[in-house]
């Protein structure tokens, strides 16, 4: 289970002075807004339904029904047997009504809280420093003291340590995959989710800048904040209706490893035994090393259904999952040479002939090892699709880096 990076303990009232304070600071913070992220324990009802209660006040509409579940999965047939309540926030122009006023309560609420960040962003300085955020990787790409000894803006520094890691963690690597396992809506109008203790990462934003002391904010939009602050805080997703809100708990288990270069604390989910995720109910998300996988991947990784399987992540994970040797000898793969390589000192490249049954194309399969030590000190063994005409393994290997086999043997080492 995740554990938080530093405690919440260390946050003063104390105004931070330095640029080192204010960083320092922010790092604390979001690793706050992390063990919120990634909580498993069960929600505080009563805090999120007055959370919720708060902002349908802010949009004129009086306190909803609560329906409480066990799993986004689980309220999926809620929303669907009751579209007139939860309406899909798109509008077709057309049809969608003149006034705001008369919009239905999911897009009046998308809008309510569109028109907060919008004012937060111009107090936080964040809409003119787009460019800095999004066209300014450095921070993010060095430690602490070599961004400040750099000269490194401190805003830039404190959302290196706060904004980006929150939300390559929870948007990126949390959210995304527990959505598109238990969201699917094939063929379905979806209503619009919010995702509770998963916005934490837009939230901590705006929390770490005003901590920090790099932005002041309205006294209304503070406590219009705080209404979210208080759903990341105490629950899981959630989507509001007309008269009635669905809530959904957090989940029982979350698990998680560093991702790989990891500097300020990024993770991302993996579980090898399990669900990396797992709901009461048993609604689970099954992730290996960050890749989101199907259940077979780790409980019958057999060549038939990887030869199936039209997603080359998914493949990837389950061919690792049995291990190279394993499914090359049980697939039937002939190999076609091998060769020392240039790039990897002592190392070997080796070149496969696949069936054209097995793959469905004609191609080779170039097995090699990584040139970067992973985090637990280990090269790992990685295969890659080459074309059928190859019969180098050096010249495969230089294809897949856009050299030439020539120029690929002068390496002195990849990555």
């Amino acid at each position: 289970m995740t554990r938080p990076r530093r405690g919440p303990s260390k946050i003063t009232s104390t105004p931070p002075r330095s640029s080192g304070e204010r960083v320092e600071l922010a790092g604390i913070i979001a690793a706050d807004w992390l063990r919120h992220a990634l909580s498993a324990r069960p929600s505080d009802r009563a805090r999120a339904e007055a959370a919720v209660t708060g902002l349908y006040r802010r949009l004129g509409e009086p306190a909803p029904d609560f329906v409480w579940v066990p799993s986004p999965a689980a309220a999926r047939p809620v929303l669907l047997d009751a579209p007139h309540r939860f309406r899909p926030p798109r509008l077709r122009g057309t049809q969608a009504p003149r006034r705001p006023t008369d919009w239905p309560l999911v897009s009046r609420l998308a809008n309510l809280v569109a028109d907060l960040r919008d004012r937060l962003d111009e107090r936080t300085g964040t809409a003119i420093a787009w460019q800095s955020w999004y066209g300014t990787t450095a921070p993010r790409t060095m430690t602490v003291p070599e961004a400040l000894a750099a000269g490194s803006p401190v805003r830039d520094v404190v959302d290196a340590v706060g904004r980006h890691p929150l939300r390559t963690t929870v948007d990126d690597a949390v959210r995304a995959p527990i959505r598109a396992e238990l969201m699917r809506t094939e063929g379905e109008a979806a209503a619009l989710t919010w995702y509770g203790q998963h916005d934490a990462a837009w939230i901590a934003h705006y929390d770490i800048r005003a901590r920090v002391g790099l932005a002041t904010y309205a006294h209304d939009d503070v406590a219009h904040l705080g209404l979210w602050a208080e759903l990341a805080r105490s629950t899981g997703w959630w989507w509001p209706g007309q008269g009635v809100c669905v809530m959904s708990e957090r989940p029982a288990e979350i698990h998680t490893e560093s991702q790989p270069g990891a500097l300020h604390g990024e993770l991302r989910l993996h579980r090898d035994d399990a669900p990396a995720v797992r709901y009461a109910d048993g609604a689970a998300v099954h992730v290996l090393h960050g890749a989101h996988v199907p259940e077979w991947v780790l409980t019958d990784p057999t060549p038939e259904r990887i030869h199936a399987e039209p997603n080359v992540e998914v493949r990837r994970s389950a061919i690792e999952r049995i291990g190279w040797a394993r499914y090359i000898g049980r697939a039937g793969l002939r190999l076609v040479s091998s060769a020392p390589d240039p790039g990897n000192p002592d190392s070997e490249l080796q070149l496969y002939d696949v069936p054209l049954a097995l793959w469905g194309r004609p191609t080779r399969l170039l097995l090699a090892v990584n040139g970067s030590v992973e985090p637990d000190g280990h090269r790992r063994r990685y295969g890659l699709s080459v074309p059928a005409h190859f019969d180098d393994p050096v010249a495969a290997a230089g294809w897949s880096y856009g050299l030439s086999g020539e120029h690929y043997a002068q390496l002195l080492r990849r990555t």
